[in-house]
């Protein structure tokens, strides 16, 4: 928990921040806020759960920050205090839902048993939340959604333990286990184009839900529409299935077709494979299915095949690794450089475990990891040879290609330079954020150069600018444009003859009380003492 102190008495805040036994309450943190204004700068960098605020500050005061408050976070938990006993003052409170409303100075118990209460709102909030009742309410409601993208994730090669397989398997109402399975691929014919721009959803959920009714007595099933159009089936033979199983699954597959083509009028394709162990060899066997769709040439339709296994061993096929999820432009778009490498690893160990022998496979990964490169340095408005420099010429020559070992050391190393090059970039937009916000306030310290403020003038959200601005300088924003604030007030009461409101108005403060009390905070004197000591 994160608890915020906000009032204008500085000795007040510094009091109730370092002498209560907050830690005894769970409370981790304690912020202090002089005013409103730094109140509101400190919840927007910070998760804070609990404020306690004077009533009377200048400039805004606690009501008004509750309310600015409550505009953020409805979640943070408010407690008041005040001097006076004014009774519409604790109706606005408590109009804002303050969790209490005290008199200063507060006894011990009476604070701690405000900000006790607080807590155990906001525990009894996040459990509520977080119930298991309200987690299966919302699994029920996502759970066709999840279920199908659960087997996209499958078919995609996206590995889990068994044991996480399982618990999925029963989260999600799936009647599956980890074993033997069977695939059916289903293309819907030119028939269903005419749905194409209106009701194909709908009609391909009225599919997966006859192939359920169909095959539903001796089978298990689990569909969903995958990337390329096909309705994909997962199929297991439920216990009481007869013998005979293969011919069972091709007599049923005619049925769908059957249903299907008598009440939705469209005809389907459909192929299936043999028996194999689900999930770790489903991937190899969707891509099998959707190869032998594509082997399929001329008008041939409206079949039901089975999808035998080639005879001998395999001579020919396609890098598993390198078109797993996340891809490689994926990873290098997000700066994962870690995954990228590994992911790396991985495409080289597979060639040289399986396909040592073909330059073909090389030939292939390196393409995609070349134009995968290409692309990042392309979107970063850059030519790879820019970011690359010599390492450029082993790939314009073609060496790279010429065997495994040549590129596993360029893609490695480009991999390194690109890395640099692109932290480069991201260091010099930090540094022109930076220069943004620092001309921005130095132009506009008369009116509001908040953090929001700065923020939406750099189109940035206010937390990842303070972040990078902290990076970048070593401090916060909230701290610089204070010190900026001191500094022009100093130039100007020693080069001016201003009077002091009017220099506080012209760097940002509305009240006058309020600047002489953060200029003597800040140097040990008020403004004018300053002025009149010549220094």
């Amino acid at each position: 928990m994160q608890l915020m102190i906000v009032d204008d008495e500085i000795h007040w805040v510094d009091n109730l921040a370092m002498n209560k036994p907050w830690d005894t309450l769970g409370i981790e943190l304690v912020h202090r806020a002089y005013s409103a204004r730094e109140a509101l700068e400190l919840i927007e960098t910070h998760p804070i759960d609990i404020v306690i605020s004077d009533i009377l500050m200048p400039e805004m005061n606690g009501i008004e920050l509750i309310g600015k408050i409550r505009e953020r976070d409805r979640k943070i938990k408010c407690i008041m205090l005040s001097g006076h006993s004014d009774f519409e003052y604790a109706k606005q409170a408590i109009r804002h839902n303050a969790v209490d409303y005290l008199l200063k100075p507060p006894s011990d118990t009476d604070l701690l048993a405000a900000v006790g209460s607080a807590i155990s709102q906001l525990n009894a909030e996040w459990e509520m939340v977080s119930s298991l009742e309200r987690t299966n309410y919302a699994l029920r409601e996502n759970l066709p959604l999840l279920r199908g993208q659960l087997l996209l994730d499958a078919l995609d090669g996206q590995r889990m333990p068994a044991e996480e397989w399982e618990r999925k398997l029963h989260n999600y109402g799936l009647p599956f286990t980890v074993g033997p399975s069977a695939l059916l691929l289903v293309r819907m014919e030119e028939e269903f184009g005419r749905y194409r721009n209106n009701g194909q959803p709908l009609i391909e959920y009225a599919i997966i839900n006859m192939a359920e009714e169909v095959m539903g007595e001796f089978l298990e099933v689990w569909g969903v529409k995958e990337e390329h159009g096909y309705l994909a089936f997962l199929l297991q033979f439920k216990e009481e299935a007869p013998a005979g199983r293969e011919g069972l699954l091709e007599k049923l597959s005619i049925q769908l077709q059957s249903k299907v083509k008598q009440f939705l009028k469209g005809s389907l394709s459909i192929v299936m494979t043999d028996s194999f162990e689900f999930p770790e060899e489903l991937p190899d066997a969707f891509r099998r299915a959707t190869a032998y769709f594509r082997q399929i040439v001329g008008d041939e339709r409206e079949f039901v095949m089975r999808l035998s296994e080639p005879a001998g061993p395999q001579e020919q096929g396609a890098l598993r690794s390198l078109y797993l999820p996340p891809s490689l432009e994926n990873l290098l778009e997000a700066g994962r450089w870690d995954e990228a490498r590994e992911k790396l690893q991985a495409v080289f160990d597979e060639l040289d475990s399986s396909w040592s022998e073909s330059w073909e496979h090389c030939m292939e990964a390196g393409f995609l990891i070349a134009s995968s490169y290409t692309n990042l340095a392309h979107r970063g408005g850059h030519t790879l040879e820019s970011l690359l420099g010599s390492e450029i010429e082993p790939l314009q020559r073609g060496e790279v290609f010429a065997s495994i070992a040549r590129l596993r050391r360029w893609s490695l190393e480009a991999l390194r330079l690109l890395k640099e090059g692109t932290s480069s970039e991201v260091k010099d937009s930090r540094s022109l954020y930076v220069r943004k916000v620092q001309a921005f306030a130095d132009k506009n310290l008369h009116l509001d150069v908040s953090l929001r403020a700065l923020a939406d003038h750099v189109n940035l959200h206010p937390t990842h600018l303070s972040k990078i601005y902290k990076i970048e300088t070593g401090e916060g924003i909230s701290d610089y444009v204070a010190n900026l604030r001191m500094e022009r007030a100093c130039y100007k009461l020693k080069s001016t003859d201003k009077k002091v409101y009017e220099i506080g108005l012209e760097i940002g403060y509305m009240d006058p009380a309020y600047f002489i009390k953060v200029f003597k905070r800040h140097f040990g004197m008020t403004p004018q003492d300053y002025r009149d000591s010549g220094k």
